[in-house]
């Protein structure tokens, strides 16, 4: 989180300051995540930031926070909003990042999170991401291995792993694929949950069958809105669970890595 803020800062500092000076108007930043609940330590801390180096909402500073709630079809419909109110840099997550791009090559974009921001085209390299994105990448693809191997040494009985993932969304493909590779490595055999929205959550719990020994969960935009419904359903599966984020664990998901 502290890396992700200073990125931001750093990111959009001298546009920002640049604009006020022209304009008179405040510098404005669009923030795009999944919903304000799930988000609100990461608004929280982005705002808490901000006033450090100088930047204070709804002073020197706007905020334009917009939620997707879990639909990735609102990402182009939240980035033309963007384009039109003239912001000047957008803060996002990395799977809403190739949607914003195609509204705007000119305002600065930052992710927070991308699994594989290199493999899945976002920037060109790390070190020198390119054009108008950047960002932090999570690395969650080369975790999966080693938090399967954790869990096949906590749970002596796994054999087969449910792997529960929003199909729709590339960034979540990239981390199914590498744990689903992991788990063959191990001679473990997979269960896929596929899910594209909420209303695919209920289908894919009711097929998971008693022959599952553990839940993996791929965390995404969709994940997160609704996660209350998915650790609901988890729970009641009474298997145990892990994730690529410790937010789930606080709000009340058994994380074992």
């Amino acid at each position: 989180m502290r890396e992700f803020i200073a990125t931001v800062g750093g990111a959009a500092a001298w546009p920002m300051a640049a604009v006020a000076q022209q304009s008179g108007r405040l510098p404005t930043i669009g923030f795009l995540g999944a919903d304000a609940l799930g988000f609100g330590p990461w608004t929280a801390a982005l705002v808490a930031r901000l006033r450090e180096l100088g930047w204070i909402d709804g002073r020197t500073i706007a905020i334009e926070y917009r939620w997707s709630e879990g639909r990735n079809e609102r990402y182009a419909e939240i980035a033309a909003e963007f384009v039109r109110l003239k912001v000047d840099v957008i803060v996002t997550v990395g799977s809403a990042v190739p949607t914003i791009r195609q509204a705007t090559g000119a305002i600065p974009i930052v992710f927070a999170v991308a699994i594989d921001p290199v493999g899945s085209g976002l920037v060109a390299s790390l070190a020198k991401p390119g054009g108008n994105i950047t960002g932090l990448s999570l690395q969650a693809t080369n975790l999966a291995g080693k938090r399967l191997e954790l869990l096949r040494e906590l749970i002596l009985r796994l054999r087969r792993l449910a792997i529960i993932f929003n199909g729709g969304n590339d960034q979540t493909l990239l981390e199914m694929n590498e744990t689903a590779a992991a788990a063959r490595t191990l001679n473990l055999d997979i269960a896929q949950l596929e899910i594209r929205q909420m209303q695919d959550i209920a289908p894919v719990f009711e097929k998971l069958n008693a022959e599952a020994d553990a839940l993996y969960v791929v965390v995404d935009q969709l994940v997160v809105t609704n996660f209350n419904r998915i650790l609901t359903f988890a729970l009641s599966t009474r298997l145990p669970m892990i994730y690529s984020t410790r937010d789930f664990v606080r709000s009340g998901g058994l994380k074992l890595c």
